[in-house]
């Protein structure tokens, strides 16, 4: 199934300055929402439920990963919705 991405502007703000600061690491970001755009399951997103946030409605917010085994490796978070089709990344963040 592909998705339509709906981007909060908290992910826009980091994504247009990772373009600015850190082109590498921009590049590895779109590429994840590429991949997230097509194919959820891909196994180098290692998607999973992040138990510790909701979305505004309530929704199951879900982790992907941007990077692994690297530090302060970057994921994005997101959730499915609001309109079929369609997930909304809520935040683009290095993991702690």
């Amino acid at each position: 199934m592909q998705f339509r991405l709906q981007l909060s502007s908290e992910a826009m703000v980091t994504i247009e300055r990772l373009a600015k600061e850190d082109p590498k690491k921009h590049k590895k970001v779109l590429k994840t929402l590429g991949l997230m755009e097509t194919n959820l399951r891909h196994p180098s997103l290692k998607t999973h439920k992040f138990s510790s946030l909701k979305g505004p409605k309530g929704e199951d917010v879900f982790e992907a990963y941007v990077e692994n085994k690297t530090p302060a490796a970057f994921r994005v978070f997101w959730f499915y919705g609001p309109n079929p089709e369609e997930i909304t990344v809520v935040a683009i963040t290095p993991h702690p």
